[in-house]
């Protein structure tokens, strides 16, 4: 709170600076939402602002709601390697659409941009605000509601084909985008298409494959009507980083380790690769009534799949490099059994490990070609084949490599209206109803030289002496799988949803107003397509049907003291359906809920004051939001209790509160500053309660036990963030600048078993230990510096060429710590065995963009 009030009276301070007057008179504009191309870097150009003055008026224009915000723009670009969220939002408070279509997934309620990646072109154009605010294509989220334009008539004629470099995620980015705009015939078109690509990217181990594809073509039928039709998709084949604790970086002396990857027969093999697919087709009709009144009526599908691979391992071992217990466990290279700090008790073995750690590459690295060794030596005879007296005899695989897939398709249809009734006001409204079903499975991606795996639960077969209760399909007893069949757990999550909103707006002399509501009705349950041993009587078919009816209420209000001088308030409340992957104990093998099933309510409110001058453009913002009724689901292996465990938490509140700032000024015709500042306090407000169940049975394992993480802060993410950057504007068309950033107040996610009493039962307050427990970890505050320059010419009419340079942290600090995580896995009575895994911000990075224009 004190940071929030030092920063309050800094903006303050620079606020009334005094500047020069003008006398230019009053500018009026429409009161409409403003679609704003986002070019990749721009020049300074007369606007509205700059033509507005101070003199007092009768009727002071408004704010514009597309127009750039120098903080949100920050913010996301120049903060989010530091893992910084605006107001500590997830992505599920913002609505995402592209031509007026939600797109955001129905499962997690979050939104997917890599399902257009690669499209920057096709995908520039967009319309919407930060946080409450008005929306007329829907009511939107407390993170606010953005529309991505795709309607091919809107589209500026051109041609563009862009390169691009970089040492980040991918190496090569080629783009092209072709707009006819709308013809003579009646016709417009938007194709473009794009390539990116990586051998290895920043971190070792990983790759990057991917496409892009687009097309938008619309056809004018008469004055009134267009239809259009938009198409496009993103495939992408990537090879995942991993995390790691510090002591895995200390040893390795790199803080980019990643154990997703090792040699096989002398080539990189990562085991953890995402491949993911989903197209969208969307029709659109659009309805000009009159001059005043706008309708827009689409209906899209969405289909296609999400897989992400991962190791899989069954009676397993690790090849004996030295004595120690290897029996049973995992081929992962970090597993804590193979780390030195496992045998602080023992220098010999520590010594000897970390020798390993050190100097051995295939210990500190999967290896492939050992796994494809023990598979194909493992002669096996496996009984009862499918649930006959039948038996095979074979290379029982103990290491596959499988592939956990979530398969979806989705029918949307939208329809909303936007109709100025008068000068001074105008409504909207409109319907969303979406049907999504999403199909979640593994396969047998690699059985690394075996012929088998055998579809059986290898901790259940340890738990139980019954035959049936280890079977994943009861069915299929004793299924032998081979690569592209499925195995382990197979069901469908259906999730329906109807909405309405509407929305009024008024816009007077001195005094703007809004006021939306909507209504919503969420159903959702699981078709399971497998009888599990375990659960035979609730994993096969649908279970029961969930209902939640919730609604949501917004309003705000700006205050126009002159055209230069604006005040707002805004404020929502909203209650939300639980989500489908937050419900269920454990929806792959069973269709139970978890036991406190509620709808959340949010509530949110924030003041602004705006300062639009031809000096400075400035935003000064504060905040306030709660998160109650929340629900939390995990499963994870459990020391105490000796077995994986599914562990729901109900009544999770949050309390987000923080000021954020936003500062563009001109200190002459050719250079400009930026001052930046986001402050947040986001705790845990309340103490939820846990109940604890057994993953391979129904046994209660807890029930009704607190977890004390009141005052704790939400972890994961950087609460306060500033930046000032200076940037040179040459009349000759080109620029360069620089930001100088600085990141504080990063706290680690927290594991909630570790706040409670029984975490606590063998300490006592005095021992060292419990602070240990207990204590959150906060991470150093840290500095980067980011570069930036452009150039653009014009090679004659209509042709030009930009090229574009960044480098982002240019200092090159590697040991900065943006972010880490409790695992949920731990020992109370040796509180390292179990540490906090860690992510550090890359290293000096650039992108170099080139693009040609016609």
């Amino acid at each position: 709170m004190n940071k929030i009030l030092c920063l309050l009276a800094g903006c303050l301070m620079l606020l009334t600076i005094s500047l020069p007057a003008q006398t230019t008179d009053e500018f009026s504009v429409s009161d409409t939402l403003e679609v704003q191309e986002r070019p990749e870097f721009d020049f300074p150009v007369i606007s509205i602002e700059d033509i507005e003055g101070d003199a007092q008026s009768h009727d002071i224009s408004s704010l514009l709601q597309g127009s750039r915000d120098v903080y949100v723009s920050t913010a996301g670009f120049t903060f989010g390697p530091a893992r910084y969220r605006i107001r500590g939002y997830d992505s599920e408070n913002t609505t995402v659409m592209i031509n007026g279509i939600p797109v955001n997934d129905a499962e997690t309620g979050r939104a997917f941009y890599s399902n257009w990646g690669g499209l920057n072109d096709a995908t520039r154009m967009t319309v919407g605000h930060d946080g409450i605010g008005v929306s007329r294509e829907t009511f939107g989220g407390i993170g606010g509601a953005t529309n991505i334009t795709t309607r091919a008539s809107l589209y500026s004629p051109n041609t563009r084909v862009t390169y691009s470099n970089s040492n980040r995620t991918y190496t090569h980015r080629a783009m092209f985008t072709h707009s006819t705009g709308m013809q003579d015939n009646g016709w417009a078109l938007t194709l473009s298409g794009s390539r990116r690509s990586a051998q290895e990217g920043y971190v070792e181990g990983t790759f990057y494959d991917a496409w892009g594809y687009f097309l938008s073509a619309e056809r004018k039928l008469n004055e009134q009507h267009s239809l259009g039709f938009i198409a496009f998709g993103a495939p992408s084949r990537t090879g995942r980083p991993g995390v790691a604790t510090q002591e895995v970086y200390d040893l390795t002396g790199n803080n980019f380790y990643n154990p997703n990857w090792g040699l096989q027969q002398g080539e990189v093999r990562n085991s953890r690769i995402n491949n993911y697919h989903t197209p969208w087709f969307m029709l659109n009709h659009y309805f000009d009534v009159n001059p005043n009144i706008e309708i827009q009526t689409s209906a899209a599908y969405t289909f296609g799949k999400g897989s992400s691979t991962a190791l899989n391992w069954f009676d397993a071992t690790k090849p004996d490099h030295g004595p120690g217990p290897f029996e049973g466990h995992d081929p992962r290279p970090d597993y804590y059994r193979y780390m030195p700090s496992f045998y602080n008790n023992d220098p010999a073995l520590f010594d000897f490990y970390t020798g390993l750690w050190q100097n051995d590459e295939t210990f500190r690295q999967l290896n492939w070609d050992l796994m494809y060794q023990y598979n194909m030596k493992n002669l096996f005879t496996q009984d009862n084949v499918n649930g006959t007296s039948e038996s095979a005899t074979g290379n029982r695989s103990m290491f596959i490599v499988e592939d956990r897939r979530n398969d979806r398709n989705q029918f949307v249809f939208n329809s909303f209206v936007n109709a100025t009734l008068d000068p001074t006001t105008t409504v909207s409204g409109g319907i969303n109803v979406s049907l999504a079903k999403t199909h979640q499975y593994k396969l047998v991606d690699d059985l690394l030289g075996g012929d088998w795996w055998v579809d059986i639960d290898q901790f259940a077969l340890r738990d139980a002496d019954d035959p049936d209760f280890a079977q994943n399909d009861l069915d299929n007893p004793n299924r032998l799988v081979t690569e592209g069949d499925r195995f382990g757990y197979d069901f469908t999550g259906n999730i329906n949803k109807y909405e309405a909103f509407a929305q009024a707006e008024w816009v007077l002399p001195r005094w703007d107003f809004y006021l939306a509501g909507n209504v919503s009705q969420t159903t959702f349950w699981r078709t399971g397509h497998m009888k599990n041993g375990r659960f035979p009587e609730n994993s096969l078919g649908d279970s029961e049907k969930q209902n939640f009816t919730n609604f949501g209420l917004k309003g705000g209000t700006t205050f126009k003291l002159t055209g230069r001088h604006y005040f707002t308030a805004n404020a929502a409340y909203l209650t939300r359906a639980p989500f489908f992957r937050d419900a269920y104990i454990s929806s792959r093998v069973r269709d139970d809920v978890i036991p406190v099933l509620n709808s959340e309510n949010i509530i949110s409110g924030d003041v602004s004051y705006i300062v639009r001058t031809p000096m400075v453009k400035s935003r000064l913002t504060l905040f306030y939001t709660e998160f109650n009724d929340q629900t939390w689901s995990r499963s994870f292996y459990h020391e105490e209790f000796r077995t994986f465990v599914n562990y729901s938490m109900s009544g999770v509140d949050q309390q987000h509160m923080g000021a954020e700032l936003g500062m563009d000024i001109n200190l002459s015709s050719t250079l400009s500053m930026s001052l930046v500042g986001g402050i947040g306090d986001y705790i845990y407000s309340s103490r939820p309660t846990v109940t604890v169940t057994r993953d391979n049975d129904r046994e209660l394992l807890a029930e009704e036990k607190t977890v004390y993480w009141k005052n704790y802060k939400v972890g994961g993410m950087t609460h306060t963030a500033g930046s000032v950057g200076l940037r040179y504007n040459s009349p000759r068309y080109w620029f360069v600048g620089a930001n100088l950033n600085y990141f504080d107040d990063i706290y680690i996610d927290i594991n909630p078993d570790r706040r409670t009493a029984e975490a606590l039962a063998g300490y006592v307050e005095s021992d060292t230990g419990w602070q240990g427990v207990i204590e959150q970890e906060k991470l150093d505050n840290n500095f980067s510096l980011d570069i930036f320059a452009g150039r653009s010419w014009r090679l004659r009419p209509g042709y030009f060429i930009n090229l574009n340079v960044s480098v982002n942290n240019a200092l090159d600090n590697t040991d900065f710590r943006i972010g880490g995580f409790e695992q949920l896995r731990y020992d109370s009575s040796d509180i390292g065995r179990f540490p906090a895994k860690y992510f550090y911000m890359y290293g000096r990075t650039f992108f170099v963009n080139l693009a040609f224009r016609m």
